[in-house]
């Protein structure tokens, strides 16, 4: 089913509920991260896919910027942020040389940058580089798969790839390796959680499966199950230890830079 036909049905909400269940999870987690503001705050979303992230963003008050190196994607973004009446930009910018936007320089109060990191050779030049980003006092929202995970298809396994063609290039990341990161790039860790249990994963595994079916049947067939995910992977978190899929990042610019000793 065409997503666009469902953001003028439904609204911004489409894109996640469309695809991966994983996706629905990560926007829970961030919109308790993400306040509504009238102050005109500018985010940039990395990575940004055919733009939900930075389109639900933009509907929360924020001046909103999302970056993709791929032109469908983003011209899908933009067709659906008109639909939903949202102000988000989607400039065409391969986020590997993100450090050429030298306009970008501490413009920005937040940074997302959902399931990309994983895909990047230099994850560490990336961090670093959205760190210039984001004026003193920002903050990084990010989330990558967790180097524990249990995988929902064997994909999610290996074999990883060797050279940047798309796919992913680790397994996933701990909290010691996220932390790594920030303190390399100068990032200050608020917060490391995790989001997507036992139950989305289990629904993704099932439309993994079923995606070779005829798309529509496919969607009307999963979307009763799509309420389940946030009434049950709590609990079945404490009655399993089932690990969550996704690991999920916060992490602050310093408004200070440090004393000296």
């Amino acid at each position: 089913m065409d997503r666009s036909i469902l953001v003028r049905l439904v609204g911004f909400r489409a894109g996640f509920f469309h695809g991966d269940f994983l996706v629905y999870d990560r926007w829970r987690w961030l919109r308790k991260r993400l306040p509504k503001t009238r102050n005109g705050e500018r985010l940039i979303d990395v990575g940004c896919g055919t733009g939900q992230f930075t389109i639900a963003a933009a509907l929360r008050g924020y001046d909103a910027i999302g970056l993709s190196w791929d032109r469908r994607n983003q011209e899908v973004a933009s067709r659906r942020a008109s639909l939903c009446h949202a102000k988000a930009a989607f400039p065409i910018q391969d986020v590997r040389q993100l450090h050429e936007k030298t306009e970008f320089a501490g413009q920005f109060d937040i940074a997302v940058c959902f399931e990309t990191i994983e895909h990047i050779m230099d994850d560490r030049k990336l961090v670093r580089d959205i760190h210039a980003c984001l004026h003193p006092g920002g903050t990084l929202l990010l989330t990558a798969p967790r180097y524990l995970l249990r995988a929902i298809t064997p994909d999610d396994n290996g074999p990883f790839r060797k050279v940047e063609d798309g796919g992913h290039l680790r397994r996933g990341y701990t909290p010691a390796m996220l932390r790594e990161l920030c303190a390399q790039a100068g990032f200050a860790v608020e917060e490391i959680s995790s989001c997507s249990g036992f139950f989305a994963q289990k629904c993704t595994w099932l439309l993994r499966k079923l995606r070779r079916g005829p798309v529509p049947l496919v969607w009307l067939a999963l979307l009763p199950l799509r309420i389940l995910p946030p009434l049950l992977d709590r609990l079945l978190a404490r009655l399993t230890g089932w690990p969550d899929f996704t690991i999920c990042l916060v992490a602050y610019k310093p408004r200070f830079p440090p004393e000296p000793q």
